[in-house]
């Protein structure tokens, strides 16, 4: 019997150590070392050595184009980079109930229907429970293999029996290798889990995806190397009471990162939108002041979402500052801006700004939206509700040129806005012909002139 020792694991980087040390060496985080008891079972006999390799010149390496896989959802191929990698291993994360499940087994569904196989690996549920969910997804033209099973050798041994072409497990916290004592869930099970599966992958050619739960700082659980380790990482984003679901693409080793895919939650499934720009819009109120549309760049996608802010006279000390869905330290920067700037008095006013349709943006482009915004509100002015705005501000005050402007314009002239606040910079590099009214600032004060 191997006897167990114990060792400590960073839950950020997986560093491990001997010890429990307060700061990680690798990584230098504070307090995120853990304890686990690990023992390996010893086998017998000397491993075969492998053939050695040798360096070799680039100019020798061949190029093949990748063979992808379509999903038969158009949403998660545009995240993917044009549809599944063979080989490839794959992080589905998100809250529990967000949709990532039911997102895989429609994905499982229509390969099943273009005659390919693809096995199903659970261990949170039971076969007559995906079969409950299947039947409410829609209907199987093959059959799917279904594997209830948690232990990591017989999962890996019924993969190579089967020779599938698709795998999901489902979850990655849920397996467990014999080999290790430590819990099914933590650091090394985790990390050796997910190494094992990479390996699979590689060797049988195998697309494998994982899902993996997150942690209430809204990241995988388990360490940090997970996502290193995989070759796309995939976030559901959303609220579980809101209908509509927002899958961002973190890294993408075959595509361009920071893609988004917009579902809505149906009772037959998820369904996609394909056209995000007017789902964001509707409902949006008229002649309200407060309240502007600005255009954002979401991989190669640009967005157009409404800005909603509220300015009161403070009953308190301290004025209360609130961003939902934009980054909060990003609003105070830009208040600041606005008080030094231009002048207005925004220290005895409480703040509240709001991202509409439950979506999350960090892009600069749409700072110009933000001071807009808070200075519609506290004017008591609304802009016309066919003008679109983005532009980058600074802290002197000026408009900064954004990326993509004229991609911008095409998609705010598609959905019928007439006119468009932009930096200078832009309108001075625009390549193509378009019938919007186009009004360049280069400063803070100028934008607040078109109010």
């Amino acid at each position: 019997m191997a006897k167990a020792k114990t060792v400590f694991f960073c839950s950020e980087c997986g560093h491990e150590s001997s010890k429990w040390l307060g700061q990680c060496p690798a990584c230098k985080s504070w307090n995120t070392f853990v304890e686990e008891k690990q023992s390996v079972t010893k086998k017998g006999g000397a491993k075969p050595r492998r053939a050695s390799a040798s360096p070799m010149n680039m100019s020798e390496v061949s190029i093949k184009s990748e063979e992808r896989i379509p999903t038969g959802i158009g949403e998660l191929d545009r995240v993917l980079g044009g549809g599944i990698v063979t080989g490839s291993l794959s992080l589905v994360g998100g809250d529990p109930g967000i949709g990532k499940s039911t997102l895989l087994l429609q994905v499982c569904r229509n390969l099943v229907n273009a005659k390919r196989k693809v096995l199903y690996v659970s261990g949170e549920e039971s076969a007559h429970q995906i079969k409950m969910r299947a039947e409410r997804i829609g209907a199987f033209e093959d059959e799917l293999l279904l594997f209830c099973e948690t232990i990591l050798e017989e999962i890996l041994e019924g993969i190579r029996k089967v020779r599938p072409e698709f795998v999901v497990i489902d979850s990655i916290q849920t397996m467990f290798s014999e080999e290790l004592t430590a819990a099914a869930g933590s650091v090394s099970q985790v990390r050796e889990v997910t190494a094992q599966m990479m390996r699979i992958a590689k060797e049988e050619n195998i697309a494998v995806f994982i899902v993996g739960h997150v942690t209430k700082e809204g990241v995988v659980a388990g360490p940090r190397t997970l996502e290193h380790m995989v070759d796309t990482v995939l976030y559901f984003e959303g609220e579980r009471e809101a209908a509509y679901r927002i899958l961002r693409g973190v890294k993408n080793r075959f595509g361009s990162t920071n893609e988004i895919g917009v579902f809505e939650m149906c009772a037959d499934g998820l369904a996609e939108v394909e056209n995000p720009s007017k789902m964001m819009l509707n409902g949006r109120p008229v002649d309200a002041s407060g309240s502007v549309v600005v255009c954002s760049l979401e991989g190669t996608r640009p967005i157009l979402i409404e800005i909603q802010a509220l300015i009161s006279p403070t009953s308190f000390q301290m004025p209360r500052r609130t961003a939902v869905g934009i980054d909060y330290n990003r609003v105070n920067l830009l208040m600041a801006v606005l008080e030094k700037r231009v002048g207005l008095q925004l220290g005895g006013c409480d703040a509240y700004v709001n991202l509409a349709g439950g979506m999350r943006l960090g892009e600069p482009a749409i700072d110009l939206g933000i001071i807009l915004a808070i200075a519609s509100s506290y004017k008591n002015m609304s802009l016309p509700e066919d003008t679109i705005i983005f532009g980058e501000v600074g802290l002197v005050g000026e408009v900064r040129r954004v990326s993509q402007g004229d991609q911008r314009i095409k998609e705010a002239e598609k959905l019928g806005f007439k006119t468009c606040i932009l930096p200078k910079a832009n309108v001075d590099s625009l390549k193509i012909r378009t019938n919007m009214r186009l009004l360049g600032v280069a400063n803070v004060r100028e934008a607040l002139d078109c109010i």
